[in-house]
Order: C-alpha cells, then structure tokens, then sequence
C-alpha cells in the first residue's frame, strides 16, 4: 500500500512534526512527509522541514492579507502536494471554511490536555498545564482529534493519561505531557494508515 501522504501546518518550533518525520524515516509510521505550511516565516517548523528535504512554504496574513486568499493558498498547497491527512502540529491559526471543507474529517490536531477539559481559545502551551495544576486535577495527558470550526472540538480519536504528580510545575507537567504526544501522534496517525481507525473521505 502506498505511503500516506501528510501536510503539517505549525506555528512555532514542530516538535510534534519532527516526531512524526522521525517515526516516517524508521519505519514506525508508513507515511510520507508532502509539505509543512507555517504561518510564521521564522518558525522551526520551516527550519526542520528545509532541513528534511520536505517542502516548506510560509502562508500568512503578510502573504495574502485576505482570510480567503490565504484559505485558498493553503487549499491549493495542500492539494498541490496531494496530501491526504493534514496534521496540526502547535498551529495558533482556525483553517478557513475552504481547507475545512475540502478535507473535512482529515485534519488532525494534538491537544495537550484531556479533552473536553481544558480545551477551546486560550488554552493553549504552558497556559493548559497552569490550569490542570490549579484545578487540582490527578491527571491530565495528550488527546489526538479531529479538527472542525472550533478550537478542541472535534471528535477525539485517542488519549494518554499522565498522571498529575505532587510538586509539578507547568513546566515539568509539560515536559512529560510532550512525550508522551509524540507517541501517541504517532500510534494514532500509523493505525490510520493501516485502516484500523477510518477516516472519512480518506480513499485508500
């Protein structure tokens, strides 16, 4: 079977990305790398992917002032590199109605949190760990799930629980949070490409 064909949209440094693209390259995951898409010229995320050989393009406010001209590009790219899944790896932006539309229930997002805890505008990076820590929660973990107009909406395809332990920083909840998103991005994305968890409109 062929290789499934992935476009990342990230806003800062791609962890998430370069776990994927790690696990693509051993062997772990039988995906492809096809674009990375960034909103931000200097990210990492553009970094790693010219560094990977991965085409790299930065679509944004600044390369297309309109919502809907930037839509469209970042339709057209992920059209043009034939991506099949889209992965949101720490993307700050909503897609527009266009991208939604044309891959609709085929973008992926990782949360750093237990959805629907703690999920949807503002909750985001060390902001997430802060609240679980302040509402006492025992513990908190990744989520994997299927992105729609809202922010942490969709349906959840996957989570890890990590526990909450005593004397934890946002930092260090963190830290082990992160982990344990690369390998749950990664089973999550593989039992896709193995047609153990179906997406619509995915033709394989």
């Amino acid at each position: 079977m062929a290789l499934l064909r992935l476009g990342f949209l990230a806003s800062h440094n791609g962890s998430n990305m370069q776990a994927l693209i790690d696990a693509c390259k051993a062997g772990r995951l039988d995906a492809q790398p096809a674009v990375v898409i960034s909103n931000n010229s200097e990210s990492g995320a553009l970094a790693r992917a010219r560094q990977e050989g991965i085409p790299a393009c930065h679509l944004s406010g600044h390369t297309h002032p309109g919502p809907r001209a930037l839509d469209q590009a970042i339709c057209a790219t992920l059209t043009r590199h034939q991506v099949e899944v889209v992965c949101l790896a720490g993307y700050m932006k909503h897609l527009g109605p266009l991208t939604l539309a044309a891959y609709r229930g085929r973008v992926l997002n990782i949360h750093p949190a237990l959805l629907p805890k703690f999920g949807g505008e503002g909750f985001y990076g060390q902001a997430v760990h802060q609240a679980v820590l302040e509402a006492g929660e025992k513990e908190s973990g990744p989520t994997v799930h299927l992105v729609d107009e809202e922010y942490d909406h969709g349906p959840v395809l996957a989570q890890a629980r990590v526990p909450v332990l005593e004397g934890d920083t946002p930092a260090t909840l963190a830290a082990r949070v992160l982990e344990q998103e690369h390998q749950l991005y990664t089973e999550t994305l593989q039992k896709i490409a193995m047609g153990e968890i179906m997406l619509e409109g995915l033709k394989r």
